[in-house]
């Protein structure tokens, strides 16, 4: 190994000299002292009875007794196991090399394709842009499906949220999203899904093409801190080529299994309960994650995609509710459209985009206004039209929001391998308004 190599890589893993010990252990927190720590800080735990260790954060401190939450389960951990103080800190290495590869929170690879070249050491946890720093949103953001391109219009630099339930589509619709974004970097943050789910997204929604797109994941096995951590981790792979000038398409699945994770956390430390058994820290993590995603002047940007799992199609779900109080925009997918066939399901008129009258034409602007309200006509007046009950004539504009009804259903449907480029979507959108 090149000397220099060898020196990146212990200068890496520096330790303290000094130790603690473990006092108590649980299933989820280690009770430690005899380390002069802070909150935040990395430790790792190495057992004197075998060459087991594994590494945890400092979540508490009462006086010189400290609280770790491990990375890792803590099967065959003791009291008396020593403590080291990590003094690299919250800290993971990221670089050009991650592209096209797979790894967990900590940037390991986990896709069986070797080691990832030596990178700088960037922190997970970092402040938002500042609000002074921030760029407009001021050009759109195609994505390549038609009915977000066309009604639901993203800029670059935008939040938004996918709300569905569960087993409606969200995974479909991200593996469109990323495969028809116009970005150059792509990033995927996958925290809290089911381990088989994640070769199926590479292999069947992204056709096993990684191509600038990186994928960060944890597992619903992994601890309660990897999950969260992987979200911090993953959005700061994408402020690394945002910071290099670069437009970045952040996707994370889902929101829900991140919060869930932080109430696991919230409630071992003994933090109280409140709507849905979550602790208040679950709600406040919400922005830190959400407001790091934007546009930066004189930098690049981070159009972010968060999908929420709404419980029982429940949107007034408090993790659904939060979310949507910061995001710039929500798209929520519809069980009901799913019944009929018609895919992706995102529902029109629930969804919105809040920046999309900023950066669409004013041609644009009055056909998505003009097929919201043909649309909603169809919706108000079903029952009528499928009775029979409705005698053609009688309303102009529900007469022709009936004759629009198969074309405007094509336009919001589409195939899951298939993209369309912005122009056309918005061009067919105004065609089909104006005919």
């Amino acid at each position: 190994m090149p000397f220099t190599s060898l020196k990146d890589k212990l200068a890496s893993k520096n330790y303290s000299v000094a130790f603690g010990e473990v006092v108590k252990i649980n299933a989820t927190v280690i009770t430690a002292r005899g380390l002069n720590v802070s909150i935040s800080d990395m430790v790792k735990i190495v057992s004197n009875e075998t060459t087991q260790e594994t590494v945890g954060m400092v979540t508490e401190i009462d006086g010189p007794t400290f609280f770790i939450t491990p990375f890792s389960f803590v099967d065959g951990f003791r009291s008396g196991d020593k403590v080291f103080l990590d003094s690299t800190g919250m800290n993971i290495p990221i670089g050009d090399g991650l592209l096209g590869r797979v790894v967990d929170p900590f940037m390991r690879p986990i896709d069986d394709k070797g080691r990832i070249p030596n990178s700088k050491l960037s922190p997970i946890i970092k402040p938002p842009i500042s609000a002074m720093k921030r760029g407009m949103i001021d050009e759109v953001f195609s994505v390549g499906v038609k009915s977000i391109d066309g009604l639901l219009t993203c800029g670059k630099g935008q939040k938004l949220g996918i709300f569905a339930g569960s087993g409606v589509g969200k995974s479909t619709l991200m593996g469109m999203i990323v495969r028809g974004a116009e970005a150059p970097i792509k990033v995927v943050a996958l925290i809290g899904e089911r381990g088989r789910e994640i070769p199926e997204f590479i292999e069947k929604n992204l056709g096993g093409d990684l191509t600038n797109t990186v994928i960060i994941v944890a597992t619903s096995d992994d601890s309660p801190l990897m999950r969260k951590y992987g979200a911090f981790a993953a959005m700061s792979v994408a402020e690394f080529f945002k910071d290099k000038g670069l437009d970045v398409l952040f996707i994370m699945d889902s929101v829900t299994r991140f919060a869930m994770a932080q109430r696991e956390i919230g409630l071992a430390l003994g933090e109280p309960p409140t709507s849905k058994g979550y602790p208040p820290s679950s709600l406040t993590l919400l922005p830190q994650l959400m407001e790091r995603a934007g546009k930066e002047e004189g930098k690049g940007s981070i159009t972010a995609f968060f999908t929420v799992l709404i419980e029982g199609d429940d949107m007034s779900d408090p993790i659904a509710d939060q979310s949507r109080s910061i995001l710039d925009g929500h798209i929520v997918l519809s069980r009901e459209m799913t019944d009929f066939g018609i895919y992706p399901p995102v529902h029109i008129l629930n969804s919105a985009s809040r920046v999309m009258n900023d950066i669409i034409t004013p041609e644009h602007f009055r056909a998505v206004l003009k097929f919201r309200r043909l649309y909603t006509l169809l919706k108000e007046n079903e029952t009528l039209i499928r009775i029979g009950a409705y005698n053609k004539g009688t309303d102009p504009e529900l007469d022709e929001a009936i004759d629009k009804k198969e074309v405007m259903q094509k336009f919001i449907s589409q195939g899951a391998m298939y993209s369309e480029a912005f122009n056309a979507s918005s061009e067919a959108l105004i065609e089909m308004m104006q005919a």
